[in-house]
């Protein structure tokens, strides 16, 4: 009976701007030993033109593949209808999981595969609980949720660069339509943050910013206090 590895990781979860990204690489052990001789490793440890070259070289050598996009708005609807990040990011993986494993069983209905997600709640066992409830079909799965997964499993590692990667690309599109000065999307950017002060309202419906985020309710609170000053 064979059996693959799916790997899985997210991009983008803490930004301010921009969506957060979702992605499963499916492998077997033979795959995955030519992406790490290739260099295959967590996506922060590799340059952006390294990400690049491997997210070609991924998609061309692993069985499938599957992105999934949760857009600012959608985040900070899930999070107003009670549904926090985590759930919302084991909901977008179930998702993964279920069009990976009914596409690998219309190929082959025997398929066994082994499911490795790099867990982003600091309760593993509580997370993979309700990531379960998501998942269609259990039948076939062996489901692995860890910390640091994206270090210690190379079809994670793969997973995380497809995350990045589209990530990338989809910040480069937000920059075309709002300008270079957006920067990186990240709180902790002071580009991002100067660009979020300057185009609070100006932007604040277009769905580009994580209004949920404290980052954004800090800039806004700053804004109506300036305006009672003045």
């Amino acid at each position: 009976m064979k059996t693959l590895l799916l790997g899985i990781d997210d991009a983008g979860r803490g930004p301010v701007v921009g969506p957060m990204i979702l992605a499963g690489c499916l492998v077997d052990e033979h795959i995955e030993e030519e992406l790490r001789t290739l260099g295959v490793r967590d996506s922060k440890q590799l340059t952006q033109k390294r990400r690049e070259f491997l997210d070609e070289v991924i998609k061309e050598k692993s069985f499938d593949h599957e992105i999934v996009t949760l857009s600012a708005s959608e985040i900070d609807s899930g999070i107003a209808g009670g549904t926090n990040l985590n759930e919302l990011e084991a909901i977008a993986c179930a998702k993964i999981i279920d069009k990976i494993n009914a596409r690998s069983k219309s190929t082959d209905p025997k398929i066994k595969i082994k499911v490795v997600i790099d867990c982003p709640s600091n309760s593993v066992l509580k997370w993979t609980d309700i990531l379960k409830t998501y998942i269609k079909d259990l039948s076939n799965l062996d489901i692995s949720c860890e910390h640091k997964a994206d270090q210690n499993h190379i079809s994670v590692s793969a997973g995380s660069i497809l995350a990045k990667s589209q990530r990338e690309r989809e910040m480069d599109k937000l920059r075309k339509r709002y300008g270079a000065e957006l920067g990186s999307g990240y709180s902790s950017d002071p580009a991002t943050k100067k660009f979020l002060e300057k185009n609070l309202k100006i932007h604040e419906n277009s769905g580009l910013f994580r209004k949920s985020w404290a980052t954004w309710k800090d800039a806004e609170s700053k804004s109506k206090q300036q305006k009672l000053e003045f």
